[in-house]
């Protein structure tokens, strides 16, 4: 990526998170977060990623496809905030980011792991204790 590009995907990323924030945070419940951005070499296309914020997966889902139905609209102040800086403006393409809910689960994972671990820990050491002590019927 060019710097030129790399510029304009962080100015993409900003832009549209403020517009998201003042414009569309009422609309877009649970809370969505612009993650990361990425715009094509000749600027005509950017992709932008949103995490959305949600207890299940049809609520993120549900709350997506929102943001979707809001592209153009989403474009079009995009335009008017950057249009001194880009020749032309970039069609916003938005992709779920599902990073956030993964990484979640991967620490769900890996403290039910370390739970069962200190459970096998503990019955091995309580075994242990009973085999120092001597037994009644000896």
């Amino acid at each position: 990526m060019s710097i030129r590009t790399e510029r304009v995907a962080e100015m993409v990323q900003r832009e549209v998170a403020r517009i998201l924030q003042r414009e569309y945070a009422d609309q877009l419940q649970p809370m969505v977060t612009i993650t990361h951005a990425r715009v094509t070499g000749d600027l005509s296309i950017a992709y932008v990623y949103a995490s959305v914020m949600g207890d299940t997966s049809e609520k993120r889902q549900a709350t997506f496809k929102q943001l979707e139905a809001l592209t153009s609209e989403i474009r079009d102040q995009l335009a008017s905030r950057i249009r001194h800086e880009v020749k032309t403006i970039p069609e916003l393409k938005f992709f779920l980011d599902e990073s956030l809910q993964k990484a979640k689960r991967m620490e769900t994972l890996f403290d039910r792991i370390q739970e069962e671990r200190e459970r096998r820990q503990r019955a091995v050491d309580e075994g242990e204790e009973s085999e120092s002590l001597p037994s009644e019927t000896e």
